[in-house]
């Protein structure tokens, strides 16, 4: 039987998504929680391997089991064996070529920017920060460039094992709330380190260091030493995870921070 699970984490303290070694990452700490629930070992398979400090509102994976369990057995159960930053938010049978990575049709990340001189205290490791003032306008012109299919090799980390740089962009939102920048985007897929990369890059022509055409060019020289230094991890969020309607998910109970409106 294949199970559908919702998860929500704070990354704040976690080593990301995929598992290591010291056993300290969400995929760890669910395959143990959710192997003590089913009474065998369970490996559990995510939609998006989010890294160290990185945050996750509607994180889907998926696991195989033969133990027969109510679906609030793989929620509440699992939770009481999980740490508090972890979170199973749902879980559904689905069907057996269901697969939370490939069957998803896109994926949805949120940075949240604290756009302040003073550093967040009581949002430490929830936000990003940045001290100067910051241009919206321009970084909104300037982030339409990266709509559509493009090579994004500029914004690719040395370490991404993705087989092709190309990823096609539908969404790419910056919104003002309050002393808050939210840089919403969504694509087919991510590369590693990609949304964090833009992001600097944007915050590059924000401030005023580049020009607002910047961001094409960079584009075009697909070369990750041109852009800006990848942005910091804790005001990054895995916003969403979007499957056709077939596939009957429930849906997330809005959490996302910051923004009164329910995510699109």
């Amino acid at each position: 039987m294949r199970i559908a699970i919702g998860i929500a984490y704070c990354g704040t303290g976690l080593e990301g998504w995929q598992s290591q070694p010291t056993g300290n990452t969400v995929q760890d700490h669910l395959a143990r929680a959710l192997s003590a629930i089913a009474g065998e070992r369970v490996d559990v398979t995510g939609a998006g391997r989010t890294d160290a400090g990185v945050h996750a509102c509607s994180q889907v994976a998926h696991f195989d089991t033969n133990a027969g369990r109510p679906d609030s057995a793989w929620v509440r159960g699992a939770n009481t064996l999980l740490p508090g930053a972890i979170a199973v938010q749902w879980a559904v049978p689905v069907a057996d070529h269901f697969h939370a990575r490939y069957s998803a049709v896109s994926r949805s990340y949120r940075y949240v920017l604290f756009n302040h001189p003073v550093r967040p205290a009581l949002l430490a490791g929830l936000v990003g920060w940045f001290h100067l003032q910051l241009d919206l306008g321009r970084m909104q012109r300037a982030a339409l460039a990266l709509l559509g299919e493009q090579d994004f090799s500029s914004f690719r980390s040395s370490e991404c094992q993705a087989k092709s740089p190309v990823r096609t962009i539908e969404r790419a939102q910056i919104r003002a709330y309050g002393p808050y920048l939210l840089f919403d985007f969504t694509a087919n897929a991510f590369l590693h380190h990609m949304v964090r990369n833009i992001v600097g890059s944007l915050v590059y022509i924000g401030k005023g260091e580049h020009s607002e055409q910047w961001l094409a060019e960079l584009i075009a020289a697909r070369d990750r030493r041109l852009a800006a230094p990848t942005f910091a991890a804790e005001g990054l969020y895995l916003s969403q995870v979007r499957y056709d309607a077939r596939w009957n998910l429930p849906g997330f109970a809005r959490m996302m921070p910051f923004d009164p409106e329910v995510l699109r």
